[in-house]
């Protein structure tokens, strides 16, 4: 029998970026804990492929195609979300995307696309949730998803690592105003993930060899292996845990 602290069961998870890879993955974790998902992306296609499976497996499955990034859209969405009577209960701000150039070459416009998809967009979207769990007097649950970048830094990923570094940041700021409107806000740190994004890296024998010697648990992480913390995160189990960014990184941060 599961513990009912780790319950979702009457909750509404909104998962940016879960039409695939690690959004998909949480948000498949969640749903599974009894939570109904909503799912986001750009790609509305690919979303309904997305639903349509988790909705195979009996999960409760909604969508919410806009783009985290353009402020207009994060707001008709929840003006949307509102009107069909979804409250969000916990939000996972997920959306992210990788740009490696050296610092040198890189341009304003890549920078900035950069910190807009990973980090500002994580500003926009949590406002509007909070702002409804706050007049709902209902409390909720913010979770973002950081990265090892959040601590250390790896040449040609400078955009990536301010926007990680930012998020670690934002989070504490969450949680300095909301915390005492019971929403509590924390980060999950995943290490190296065998995801699509990453495909490439995997394929590298140069990376991936150096991945697998730097990582102690000697190997990538795998989507699902962070559906525990996600959930702990979303759950009662945390319910005075505030601030606090969860490295899943097989031990890479704990080792020189």
């Amino acid at each position: 029998m599961s513990h009912p602290l780790f319950s979702l069961v009457g909750r509404t998870a909104l998962v940016t970026g879960s039409s695939r890879g690690l959004g998909y993955a949480i948000a498949e974790a969640l749903a599974q804990a009894g939570a109904r998902v909503v799912l986001n992306g750009v790609d509305a296609q690919r979303l309904a492929r997305s639903a349509e499976t988790l909705r195979a497996e009996g999960h409760g499955v909604e969508l919410a195609a806009f783009d985290v990034t353009d402020e207009a859209a994060v707001s008709d969405a929840f003006a949307r979300l509102d009107a069909a009577g979804l409250a969000i209960d916990i939000l996972v701000n997920n959306a992210g995307i990788q740009l490696r150039k050296p610092l040198v070459e890189l341009s304003l416009p890549e920078w900035d696309r950069v910190l807009r998809t990973n980090l500002t967009s994580a500003f926009l979207v949590g406002r509007e949730a909070a702002r409804r769990m706050i007049e709902r007097k209902s409390g909720g649950k913010i979770i973002n998803i950081g990265s090892l970048t959040s601590e250390a830094a790896r040449a040609t990923v400078a955009p990536y690592t301010a926007a990680k570094g930012g998020i670690k940041m934002l989070t504490r700021a969450m949680t300095a105003e909301w915390a005492e409107h019971d929403i509590q806000a924390n980060a999950i740190g995943p290490g190296y993930m065998a995801t699509e994004m990453n495909t490439a890296l995997i394929q590298n024998p140069a990376f991936d060899g150096w991945v697998k010697s730097r990582t102690p648990a000697r190997r990538w992480g795998r989507p699902d292996e962070l559906a525990g913390t996600a959930i702990y995160l979303a759950s009662s189990a945390s319910d005075y845990v505030n601030g606090q960014i969860l490295y899943v990184d097989g031990g890479m941060l704990a080792v020189l």
